[in-house]
């Protein structure tokens, strides 16, 4: 009997370990996944700058972007989008678990905690399967503003306009959360 009660003690504990080191990575191969997309993106929209300035960089977001995501999903075998509270593309709209997850980054930036560092991770059933989800805050930073801040150029603003009729992404201080990226991988 003791060894019964040893052995299955033994498995939960093990089980237990090897479930939070499977989950730790996950958590570092989401990371990974999050740097390749947003480093790609970025030298998309900073090449856009250079030749054109905001209004040129808008026309990255709004046709490069999504082919950059599905690019690095089909590389790395995770589904890779972003999305945010206040939308530019309808598209975006967060599902109820990103719903949450934003609403929670929000609670913990008015709490102190650095926009940089937060990240929120889980494995749920989804459509009867296990599915890890992650999702990383992105921070506004100063040449997000020229296309998300309070003080928009007209030109800027009427591209957007025309882009986005229903654009809501606007009027972001450096430093607030712009949105997230949402990763999700069947297990």
């Amino acid at each position: 009997m003791k060894k019964t009660i040893l052995a299955a003690a033994f498995c939960a504990i093990f089980s237990g370990n090897a479930m939070a080191d499977s989950h730790g990575s996950m958590v570092a191969d989401a990371r990974g996944v999050v740097k390749q997309f947003f480093g790609s993106l970025k030298g998309e929209l900073e090449q856009g700058m250079k030749q054109g300035g905001p209004v040129t960089a808008i026309s990255v977001c709004n046709v490069k972007a999504p082919m950059i995501a599905e690019e690095t999903g089909e590389k790395t075998g995770w589904q890779v989008a972003r999305t945010s509270l206040k939308l530019r593309n309808p598209d975006n709209k967060p599902d109820a678990w990103e719903l949450t997850v934003l609403k929670e980054f929000e609670t913990r930036k008015t709490a102190g905690e650095d926009v940089t560092k937060m990240e929120h991770s889980e494995v749920m059933t989804l459509d009867g399967k296990k599915t890890f989800r992650y999702m990383k805050a992105i921070p506004t930073a100063e040449l997000c503003l020229n296309c998300h801040g309070s003080e928009i150029k007209p030109e800027v603003a009427s591209s957007l306009d025309e882009l986005y009729p229903e654009d809501k992404a606007r009027g972001y201080k450096a430093g607030d959360i712009r949105g997230a990226f949402t990763l999700q991988k069947a297990l």
